[in-house]
């Protein structure tokens, strides 16, 4: 026979209150977070993002792109709007050409969020 398990009434109520929780959350600032890791989310993608960070001042032209990874022309362009839609990287034209950039503050930005989501303000960091 079992014996039930009584809570006496503060006990109830300190386990049922949210610690210090946000009354607001900034869904736009979720939403562009949750759109920049998607885009960052596939091997593919990645590979590109190394690729151009290996070029001089961290511009690709789309033709350089697309024999390193086995890909074709089409696949990496798709994948390039998808980081550019998330503002990972610029896409300029040049005469016939796209040449792909960084944007490197984006990228530090992005990190800079997803650590934050490990931390609150006055909490002790681990860093």
């Amino acid at each position: 026979m079992t014996t039930p398990l009584s809570l006496s009434p503060e006990t109830t109520e300190e386990a049922c209150r949210p610690a210090d929780t946000p009354t607001h959350i900034e869904v736009a600032a979720t939403d562009t977070l949750a759109h920049q890791l998607k885009a960052l989310s596939d091997p593919t993608r990645l590979q590109l993002l190394k690729l151009i960070a290996s070029h001089p001042n961290q511009t690709a032209c789309i033709c350089d792109l697309t024999v390193p990874l086995n890909v074709t022309q089409p696949t990496v362009s798709h994948h390039m709007r998808l980081l550019v839609e998330a503002r990972i990287v610029t896409r300029e034209q040049r005469g016939k050409w796209v040449f792909y950039s960084i944007c490197a503050d984006t990228l530090r930005g992005l990190g800079k969020r997803v650590a934050s989501l490990a931390t609150r303000e006055g909490a002790p960091r681990a860093d």
